[in-house]
């Protein structure tokens, strides 16, 4: 069985430079010296502007290109997603991403594509969608629990945890109350898993960090500096 990785990115850097470091650290698990990466921008309903600002971030050696589903996805659908070593899903709203997905099957090919040990990567958005459930504002400004995301991860999760004043006392809030617990991500911070297993936490920012969350409260996790 190829080698499974999930980086789970509460968000992007403070700074470009912060965020160039995090994409490096992404991009060099798929182990190419050329590798290819696809964007997925559904959440942002495909802005070309998201688009073109995720390609200047990249690794110079990166092969950039996106997965469109407007005004509809490529048609062969699977063979363009499994044709790249990273996937790398943008952040925006979850809850219309998942049913544009569904729709179209791409949460399956999702599934094939890490089978396949594709590197699966992304933030906000795009960090919540591999898990069971994760804390979301896909319905209003408020935010809200949501369930039934694609649930390779079990658990649930929270992006910008320091970035956003609410996000902290809504997950721990909500979790309890009896949602699932999980994970939270500061920022510039990464939540590597093997397969389903925490591998590490990696970080671009001084002081930013993750936290496993249960009913007992939160417990900070290891971190891992990138220079």
């Amino acid at each position: 069985m190829a080698e499974r990785n999930i980086v789970a990115l509460g968000g992007s850097g403070s700074t470009d430079e912060e965020t160039r470091r995090l994409l490096a650290h992404v991009v060099g698990l798929a182990g190419k010296a050329a590798p290819t990466i696809c964007l997925v921008p559904t959440a942002a309903g495909d802005d070309d502007s998201s688009v073109l600002r995720f390609y200047g971030l990249l690794p110079d050696e990166a092969r950039p290109s996106y997965l469109p589903f407007f005004p509809w996805p490529p048609e062969d659908l699977s063979g363009f997603a499994l044709a790249h070593d990273v996937i790398f899903v943008g952040g925006g709203n979850t809850a219309n991403m998942l049913a544009i997905w569904r729709a179209h099957g791409f949460d399956q090919i999702l599934w094939d594509a890490w089978e396949a040990g594709i590197v699966l990567s992304g933030w906000s958005a795009g960090m919540i969608c591999w898990f069971e459930a994760g804390v979301t504002d896909s319905f209003g400004p408020q935010l809200e629990g949501m369930s039934n995301l694609l649930g390779f991860l079990g658990g649930s999760a929270c992006p910008h945890y320091d970035g956003e004043e609410l996000r902290r006392p809504v997950y721990t809030r909500l979790v309890a109350e009896g949602f699932a617990p999980g994970v939270a991500a500061d920022d510039g911070v990464g939540v590597h898993y093997e397969g389903t297993d925490l591998a590490e936490v990696v970080s671009v920012r001084e002081g930013a960090g993750a936290f496993r969350i249960t009913v007992d409260g939160e417990e900070p996790l290891p971190v891992r500096r990138l220079a």
